[in-house]
């Protein structure tokens, strides 16, 4: 299964971790001097959940970023999961008041 958030859509970059050396120039050395690169991944904090939706009168579960999880509570769970396509088959449309 791919490390990527549903609902962000983020998923794992690759970057760089790089060595320095020296004393910086603010504590009175001659400044730092980068010594290397290693390439590395930057991974998705990717957490299964089971998220209540009020709507439905039950939980969803879900992989979702921490990120996801702050988008639900500000947005509202059902609003989000609708609009990512992560709503149980039959229940995608909208609620009729």
């Amino acid at each position: 299964m791919a490390r990527r958030c549903p609902i962000t859509g983020r998923g794992t970059t690759s970057g760089q971790q790089i060595a320095r050396r020296g004393l910086p120039k603010k504590k009175g050395g001659i400044g730092l001097k980068t010594t290397g690169h290693t390439r590395r991944k930057f991974k998705v904090n990717v957490q299964q959940k089971r998220i209540w939706v009020q709507e439905l009168g039950r939980f969803v579960r879900v992989r979702v970023s921490t990120r996801g999880l702050k988008l639900i509570d500000k947005r509202g769970a059902y609003v989000v999961l609708r609009e990512a396509g992560l709503l149980p088959k039959g229940v995608n449309k909208e609620p009729k008041n």
